[in-house]
């Protein structure tokens, strides 16, 4: 899928010979708050697409992730995917992805949502050399008072779309699929880092599909426009803090910030204690990022003004359901649908996608108990 223009950046492609790979070490990818782009993305008016102007950081991803492609190192070679908005109110974004739904790894055995790390399972210090395109790395004393750590960017080997990737915090830390300020940092910014307004980035929590009990986000490509971009929504809070997102696949709490600095580590502090209550109390979650119009009314504007933070609380569901055209985690959510068979492509509608997504909700009584806890905890920042 040709989604950008690709430049060269031969630091981080690899040498043709794989015996130099690991010799190669890997290289960092440093960047400042200068980089980080808040204004004057937007969708093109005509058709969905990506702009004609990537920047380093897309450049720098898409030019490795190409060529990772071009040695194997998937599970299967990702193709143009057959893609359908269904017809609808809502305006799912379906896509044909067979080769994923049948050559993925099995997930995990995974009980719980605070399980721990077992480094006898696969983990992210098993993979190969050359599955690492870089480090993320903020350059040091930048204007930004917190400093970023490093995180690795490596393939997702069964790639969902175009540049699918993996954020990773140093793997020999042996980190659990719990979601740590870190890494949800280093998320928003590759979102602010990348000029395509596609560029979203998400977390599944165990219980909610996640497959690696590893710490780590998803980062992926997806040219066109999702129903969470400029959904409506109410505000919870007095301060504005937590906002109910509607109209949607899903009801799900917003956060929004309009750019880096305090208002960003702000955000980073409220979406954490919200996903720190929901692990401590065995509740699964989705959580996804991507750009978009601020809260309140809907928005029809091309433009994304800041970005969109998603949290959804969910019934716990371990393991992968057989049959199912789609299985329900973090883009399914947000209203992307990578379908498993042609059949079900061929034949699925928005009632049927909301069926599965629905039955993987909280009964209302529960829903309303963790909004009333998760309120009170943005009252807290206000004492």
């Amino acid at each position: 899928m040709a989604l950008l223009h690709y430049s060269k950046e031969t630091s981080y492609l690899l040498p043709p010979n794989n015996e130099d790979w690991e010799e190669k070490g890997i290289p960092d990818f440093v960047y400042g708050q200068k980089e980080l782009i808040v204004e004057g993305i937007q969708w093109p008016r005509n058709a969905p697409s990506a702009p004609d102007t990537p920047t380093r950081f897309d450049s720098a991803l898409c030019s490795a992730w190409r060529q990772r492609v071009e040695l194997g190192l998937f599970r299967y070679r990702l193709g143009e995917l057959q893609t359908q908005t269904l017809p609808g109110a809502v305006g799912f974004v379906a896509q044909l992805n067979v080769e994923r739904g049948v050559q993925r790894r099995r997930p995990q055995n995974i009980k719980s949502v605070r399980q721990a790390f077992d480094p006898e399972q696969f983990n992210f210090n098993k993979i190969r050399p050359g599955e690492v395109l870089f480090r993320l790395h903020r350059k040091p004393n930048d204007c930004s008072a917190v400093q970023q750590e490093d995180i690795l960017v490596i393939i997702n080997v069964s790639p969902l779309e175009w540049g699918h990737v993996l954020l990773v915090p140093e793997p020999t830390l042996g980190l659990p699929q719990r979601l740590l300020p870190g890494v949800l940092r280093a998320g928003l910014e590759t979102v602010l880092l990348s000029s395509h307004p596609g560029f979203r980035v998400g977390f599944n929590s165990l219980g909610g599909l996640a497959s690696v009990n590893h710490l780590h986000l998803h980062g992926y490509y997806l040219a066109h426009r999702l129903p969470v971009e400029g959904a409506p929504s109410e505000a919870l809070d007095p301060g504005g803090h937590l906002y109910l997102l509607q109209a949607v696949p899903a009801p799900g709490f917003l956060f929004y910030t309009s750019g880096p600095g305090p208002d960003l580590e702000a955000l980073i502090s409220r979406v954490c204690r919200a996903t720190d209550y929901l692990t401590d109390h065995e509740i699964a979650h989705n959580l996804f990022v991507t750009r978009g119009a601020p809260p309140g009314k809907a928005s029809a504007s091309t433009m994304l003004t800041g970005v969109r933070v998603i949290l959804w609380a969910r019934k716990s569901n371990f393991g992968i359901k057989e049959g199912e055209a789609f299985n329900v985690a973090l883009c399914e959510l947000a209203g992307h649908l990578p379908v498993k068979t042609y059949q079900d492509f061929s034949s699925l509608t928005e009632e049927a996608a909301l069926a599965l997504i629905q039955d993987c909700l909280l009964p209302p009584a529960q829903a309303d108990e963790i909004q009333e806890a998760l309120v009170a905890l943005m009252a807290q920042e206000e004492l």
